[in-house]
């Protein structure tokens, strides 16, 4: 299985992200297209960088030709946060860079957007954009998730509701242009699973709307709840707003790198360059290596005097919300009641709205969380073709070799009620179907 780590000990950014995609062998060209199709006058330059000793790539937006950060801005009602760690602030020396453009033709259009953008584009106007823009589904939903969830944090903060606000830090042209190119990049990364080390926040004081706040930054604070996070070696905000969007948009597993044989690294620069501290984004991709091993999050609970129903309800909710899976065992409790013992798996992102669940739809006074080791096997899917229609095959294996295969129930149940046939009829075929299919190879 093909998967991806990113080392944060130097935090994250929208350009830094950028950065390690292309180190990392992504094609610079996935990038540009994607910021040409958005059509807000935007370009990407490119160049490579000294970071402490470590050749680096660094990734900077342009708007109408100048340093997106640079171009006139007019700041939102929301948070007015200029001290960004990469994304608002780039350095010019020792850069061996060269712009990217291609030709469109802007005219009124382009006129238009800037205007829109001298006032801030509202989060609607964020998702037409996207919408209207010639990328793939997946690219779209990941860019619009990573603007959802920064637009959630910003109305939060500042108690607005977030359709109607204008604000600047997901308005802006190099937030538009980082997030969407960096979802670009993600997904022509193919990678079937993301992995992240704990974030390092940095130290000190930002200068915000209100006044100094201590680093993270109010709206990246937000961003971080429950993903694990440090501070350390300086005094100087390391993850943006935009970065920690982006983060959480892929969903990754929090930890150490896991075992895998490492086949790419990349390197993404941060604009600044401190002394005796390497200020990139490390990114690593490769594959897993033997017993695919990882950690899962455990949260559990008991309850005797809660109806069936209610608990048929909870475990529908739990998958929704994202629970990896969700078990009930009958188990003999205090005064010998029967009662049930609920099990939930997730990965830590999804803890806090799981616990909430939990303790908001069941009548437990408390919930055990843990976290245990877990072995898996590589998962893929193959379809094949069956008198009652097509079957995705479920495929588990290790190494290249196939240890699990079975016939996506959902597939054979939906195909059976439209032929009329018992759902076994459809299993069967279906793995018949796969063997005589890998027979004739």
């Amino acid at each position: 299985m093909r998967i991806a780590y990113l080392d944060c000990f130097a935090g994250v950014s929208g350009d830094m992200f950028l950065g390690a995609l292309v180190s990392a062998g992504v094609p610079a060209d996935v990038l540009h297209q994607a910021v040409d199709v958005l059509n807000v006058g935007a370009s990407l330059e490119m160049g490579t960088v000294d970071r402490s000793g470590i050749s680096s790539t660094s990734v900077r937006v342009l708007e109408a030709g100048r340093p997106a950060d640079q171009a006139t801005h007019s700041h939102s009602h929301a948070e007015q946060h200029h001290p960004y760690h990469d994304d608002h602030q780039h350095a010019h020396s020792h850069e061996h860079s060269h712009t990217h453009s291609h030709n469109h033709e802007h005219s009124h259009s382009h006129e238009h957007e800037h205007h829109e953008h001298a006032h801030g584009r509202s989060l609607s106007a964020i998702r037409k954009l996207i919408e209207a823009a010639k990328l793939p589904d997946a690219v779209k939903q990941t860019a619009i998730h990573a603007f959802e969830l920064l637009g959630a944090s910003e109305a939060k903060i500042h108690n607005v509701d977030i359709e109607k606000i204008h604000f600047h830090e997901v308005g802006a042209v190099d937030a538009i242009v980082d997030i969407v190119a960096a979802s670009a990049g993600i997904h022509a990364l193919g990678v079937n699973a993301w992995y992240c080390s704990p974030l390092n926040v940095g130290g000190g004081m930002v200068d915000c709307a209100h006044g100094c706040f201590p680093v993270p930054a109010p709206a990246t604070a937000d961003l971080l709840r429950d993903v694990p996070t440090y501070s350390a070696h300086v005094q100087q905000e390391l993850v943006t707003p935009t970065g920690a969007a982006l983060i959480r948009a892929i969903s990754p597993t929090f930890g150490p790198q896991p075992a895998m044989r490492v086949q790419n690294i990349g390197y993404g620069a941060g604009t600044r360059n401190p002394k005796d501290f390497p200020n990139v984004l490390r990114l690593s991709v490769g594959e897993t290596a033997g017993a695919s091993h990882s950690a899962v999050a455990v949260l559990e609970t008991a309850v005797d005097d809660i109806s069936p129903q209610i608990l048929a309800y909870v475990t529908e909710r739990a998958l929704a919300l994202g629970a990896l899976d969700v078990m009930s065992t009958a188990v003999q409790m205090k005064k010998g009641r029967m009662g049930t013992h609920l099990t939930v798996l997730a990965d830590d992102a999804k803890v806090a709205a799981l616990e909430d669940l939990l303790l908001r739809e069941t009548s437990t006074l408390g919930v055990r969380i843990h976290h245990e080791r877990r072995s898996c096997l590589d998962r893929d899917h193959v379809t094949v073709t069956t008198p009652y229609g097509e079957i995705r095959m479920k495929i588990g294996s290790r190494s290249g070799e196939i240890y699990n295969v079975a016939p996506e129930f959902e597939d054979c149940r939906l195909a059976a009620e439209a032929k009329g046939v018992p759902v076994k009829v459809v299993q069967q075929s279906a793995i018949a179907a796969y063997q005589a299919q890998q027979g004739s190879k």
